[in-house]
Order: structure tokens, then C-alpha cells, then sequence
């Protein structure tokens, strides 16, 4: 087992991370997929409201790929189809049948598992809804079923501590893990399992299969960064990678002929007494996550409340009423006033989550509430230089940023925009609030777009 260290990033000082106690969330009386956060998916949609659906059942396919499908997270009548701008469409909502029936595929026993070709397999992976599961970097698309990368990595706990913890998920979930591993196997000769530096059951079987070990703070875990920190030739930027609970969901699809909708996801409020992992479904709507009974429902229902769907750092704003999307397995509810402090300039920080050390608070280790109050006003970059310190793969974020405003692409590729793993550090650690990692991300997608003549 190798040992990777990475040196770069930032240890989260946050209150009410997760516990590792797992909560059985209420049944649920709706469900949706989000097909607007799937990368470069462009969906013809085959069904219209009022049809009944099961759980399997295609939802969508990609107008570039009609093999690739989508399938529903749920059985019962599509209640509601819902476009963004552009006529993007947004969500499919499904109310619930009393009681669900799963559409059937054909199960994969040991043996015929041996003899399956990688071309049958594949086919399989994408008429179930697995394929969307494995995504290749650097844009971070789902993987491309022509391809066939070096290896591809698989992630075992997170650097994030608000992201679901392994050994959670990996209970009594050993043989559908081992089974998952077996498919990448057949679909890549290389597959290197790492592991966050986090503790682990030694009896479970995926502890005895780790390749990689990785330490260091956020987002150290990311495989973005661990391919940045051991890659040897350039036809590795092209890996793929897959989340640990993923393969699970693998080895459950071909083991028993269902597809698999069930999810582990980490809530946080903020408090150390709300926030811990819930066993629920896949497209839940984020309300219900939060509906356990000994949640504060007058807090989580404060208009004043902001909803983070995916990471503090990396992942999106979203609101109660909305669905989780079939990538994300955390939740955060936090603080969102708005207010100015008065004379904030000259406080010394003391209870101020900031990276810098002209603020008191960095000096302490003690875990601090978080808002998503700015903290200041956008200004013009001053070429500090902090997003290029705290960069855990060593592009210079601020130089980036320039060249792409500049429409000098060729430049930014050579400053690194490829291997930023959107971790958002560059945007949190900027004292002039520029929304870098949001600029960095835009020009990656604008770049796969035209290096790929997507129109």
C-alpha cells in the first residue's frame, strides 16, 4: 500500500461536522432526478407527465449517446416536469406508489461473470444506469464508454468531514464492494482503491484491498489530487473515478437484478446534536432529509437559512424543496443574514473561520459556526498570492483567472486549468471575494465544449 501526502490545503475548523451514527430517515412521498447536474448531458426525454414509471424504468437518454440511460429513482405517476432556462430540463418529479415495484434486469453470478466480454458489460452498465456513475478527469463528465484509461479510483472516505464517512456506508455492504470491485476490474486492468486517512473496520474486506493511502488536509481525498501528486505520464489525466458507495451500488445492480436506489447521506445544521449520516434514497427532496424528529424544525424552516448541497467549499446553493442530485451525498444547512458588521475591520476574528493569519481565530482549534455572509465586498485582485499557496495541485489560480479574462485560453491551460479539482479553496481564501473556483470551473466546461464541437 502506497502512502501519498499531500501537503497543500485547508483543515476544516467548522462546528456540527457529522458523527458517524446513522438515522433511518421517514418514508417519503416524492422523489425527482436532477438531470441539470449531470456534465454535458443533453437529454431526450421519454416520458410526459401523468405516465407511471417504476423504479428502473427510463426516465431520459443523451442525444449524443442513446445507449447511455437514465432511470427512475422511483415507482409511481410523474407528477411534474420542470424546465430551466434555455429549456434545460431541471427536475422529473415522481409521487410515490404505496407500494414500489422495481423493474428486473438480469442478474451476474460468479460464474457467468467470468465469462461475460467488457463490451457486454458495458452495455449492461449503461441500459441499467450505472455507466453515469463512473466519471473521467479532468472535467469530471461521465466516463466515455470508447475509452479505456489507465486506471481508475476508487474514493473511500473524504478530507471533507461533512461528506458521508466510509466506514458507515461499507457496513455489512462487504460483498456487494468486492463485487462492485470485480466490474472495474473487467472494465480496467488498473484499479487503485484509496482511502482516506480516517479509522476502519480491519475485518471489513475493502480495508485489505486499499492500494492507496492518503493524508493531508482538504480536499486531499479528491482523486483529482492524488492523480496530480503520483501521475507519471500525460496519458493518465484522463482517469477515471468512482465513489466508494458507488461500487457498492455496482455490486448490488448485478447481484440482485434491481436498481439500486437506497443512499447514505451526511446532514449538518450546524449543531453537533443534529448532524449525522441518514440512511435514505436516492432524489429525496432535501426537506426530508432534514424531517427527523429530533431536528430543530423551526430552525431548519428559518427563512434566514442557506442550503448546501455537495461540500461547504465545492458544492452549490440550493433550497429545501429541492431533490438531492444522483451525485451528492451531503447536506449542510447554514447562517445566511447578509448583515454588515459594524467596525468588522479592526475585530480581531475570534469566532471568524478564515484562513489568514490576520485573524485571531487561526490560531485556535477549536471548531467555529459557519454563514455564508461575504465578509467584505468584491474588489479587484491584489495578486497576494494566497490561492496559489493553499492550491493542493500547484496551478496559480490568480494568473489563471487573468489569462481566461483575457480570452487567452492557451495560457491558462499552460498556468494549470485542467488540473483544478474545483475544490473552491482558491474562491474561500481570496480577500478581494472573487469567485475564482466558479470562473475556473466555467472556463473547464467552456473548453470541453469547444475542444468537443458540443453546440
Amino acid at each position: 500500500m502506497k502512502t501519498v501526502k499531500i501537503k497543500k490545503g485547508w483543515q476544516f475548523k467548522i462546528a456540527g461536522i457529522p458523527s458517524k451514527q446513522l438515522k433511518d430517515c421517514p418514508a417519503v412521498s416524492i422523489v425527482a432526478f436532477v438531470p441539470d447536474k449531470l456534465p454535458f448531458i443533453k437529454p431526450r426525454l421519454l416520458v410526459q407527465k401523468g405516465d407511471h414509471v417504476l423504479i428502473g424504468s427510463v426516465l431520459f437518454e443523451d442525444k449524443k449517446y442513446p445507449e447511455l440511460k437514465f432511470l427512475s429513482p422511483g415507482c409511481g405517476t410523474i407528477s411534474d416536469i420542470t424546465y430551466g432556462p434555455r429549456r434545460a430540463l431541471h427536475e422529473i418529479v415522481i409521487t410515490l406508489d404505496s407500494d414500489e415495484i422495481f423493474e428486473t434486469f438480469e442478474k451476474l453470478t460468479e460464474s457467468g461473470f467470468d465469462q461475460i466480454k467488457r463490451s457486454s458489460l458495458i452495455d449492461r452498465l449503461m441500459a441499467g444506469g450505472m455507466w453515469p456513475f463512473l466519471r473521467q478527469l479532468p472535467f469530471r463528465q461521465i466516463a466515455d464508454p470508447d475509452s479505456l484509461p489507465n486506471a481508475v479510483w476508487v474514493t473511500l472516505g473524504s478530507a471533507d468531514p461533512f461528506q458521508p464517512k466510509a466506514y458507515v456506508y461499507l457496513n455489512e455492504q462487504a460483498d456487494f464492494f468486492e463485487f462492485g470491485i470485480k466490474v472495474l476490474r473487467r472494465l480496467v486492468d488498473m484499479v487503485n482503491i484509496c482511502r482516506y486517512d480516517e479509522p476502519c473496520d480491519k475485518n471489513n474486506s475493502a480495508a485489505n484491498r486499499v492500494t492507496h493511502r492518503i493524508l493531508g488536509k482538504y480536499p486531499a481525498s479528491d482523486p483529482g489530487v492524488v492523480l496530480y501528486h503520483t501521475k507519471k505520464t500525460a496519458a493518465e489525466n484522463q482517469d477515471w473515478y468512482i465513489d466508494g458507495q458507488d461500487v457498492i451500488h455496482l455490486g448490488k445492480f448485478f447481484k440482485t437484478g434491481a436498481y439500486p436506489i437506497d443512499r447514505i447521506v451526511s446532514f449538518s445544521d450546524g449543531s453537533s446534536k443534529n448532524s449525522c449520516h441518514f440512511k435514505t434514497r436516492t432524489g429525496v427532496c432535501l426537506k426530508d432529509i432534514a424531517s427527523s424528529p429530533l431536528n430543530d424544525q423551526h430552525k431548519i424552516n428559518d427563512p434566514h437559512k442557506r442550503w448546501v448541497v455537495g461540500g461547504v467549499l465545492s458544492g452549490y446553493t440550493s433550497t429545501r424543496d429541492a431533490f438531492l442530485d444522483p451525485y451528492q451525498t451531503s447536506v449542510m444547512v447554514m447562517e445566511e443574514t447578509h448583515e454588515s458588521e459594524l467596525f468588522g475591520f479592526v475585530r480581531p476574528g475570534l469566532k471568524k473561520i478564515s484562513n489568514s493569519r490576520t485573524v485571531i481565530s487561526t490560531f485556535s482549534a477549536a471548531p467555529l459556526p459557519i454563514n455564508s455572509d461575504m465578509h467584505g465586498e468584491n474588489r479587484p485582485c491584489v495578486n497576494c498570492g494566497y490561492c496559489a499557496k493553499i492550491c493542493p495541485v500547484d496551478i496559480m489560480p490568480q494568473f489563471t483567472y487573468k489569462s481566461i479574462d483575457a480570452d487567452e485560453i492557451e495560457e491558462a491551460l499552460a498556468y494549470g486549468l485542467l488540473d483544478c479539482v474545483e475544490c473552491g479553496l482558491c474562491s474561500f481564501v481570496c480577500p478581494s471575494k472573487i469567485e475564482l473556483s466558479d470562473f475556473l470551473i466555467t472556463a473547464k466546461h467552456r473548453y470541453h465544449k469547444e475542444i468537443n464541437q458540443v453546440v
